[in-house]
């Protein structure tokens, strides 16, 4: 069985200062498609409804708007991405984190700074969580989604989880190595 949603929205023209709530809200329609050997039928699974309020809701001195779609610019800003250049490529190793090395505030990150630990290899720390725009713009920046993110020599490496897996095959530390070493 296949769903089809309809979806009719009314328009609010209308002269007064407080329209009727149904000019203001969606019209919702739900029509089911049902497949029996060669043949399609289609019934309403319900009758059409309008959303209703109470009848005092227009009455106050406030309107009630409905919020268009938003859509939101980058917040990898070129000075931003220049910045996270120059962090990444000056330091060998660098994970941005939640909280710092001596108090991380996720299991990940701190899953993360104790392998860095245990190889002994000097890295720098940044605290996403001091800075929301900060957090959005790595995103962008790295392409990946969640954190921990691990940067060696200039270039992502992987979250926690590529970190560890690299870590018990011996890859992370073979890196490390070369890094150091260099």
């Amino acid at each position: 069985m296949a769903l089809r949603w309809v979806i009719t929205v009314s328009s609010p023209c209308s002269s007064q200062s407080h329209p009727a709530p149904d000019a203001v809200l969606p019209k919702f329609s739900c029509y089911k498609t049902l497949h029996q050997s060669h043949r399609t039928f289609t019934s309403p699974l319900h009758s059409t409804n309008r959303f209703s309020l109470p009848g005092n809701a227009f009455r106050s001195p406030a309107r009630i708007r409905i919020s268009p779609f938003r859509c939101f610019a980058s917040a990898l800003t070129p000075q931003l991405k220049n910045t996270l250049d120059t962090v990444v490529t000056s330091n060998k190793v660098v994970l941005f984190m939640k909280g710092t090395r001596d108090f991380p505030q996720c299991g990940f990150s701190n899953t993360v700074v104790q392998i860095l630990n245990s190889l002994n290899v000097p890295f720098e720390t940044i605290n996403i969580l001091e800075n929301e725009l900060l957090r959005q713009a790595l995103k962008e920046y790295s392409s990946w989604p969640t954190f921990p993110q691990l940067y060696i020599e200039g270039e992502f490496f992987g979250g926690c989880d590529i970190t560890v897996e690299a870590y018990k095959n011996g890859q992370l530390q073979e890196q490390l190595e070369k890094v150091m070493c260099s």
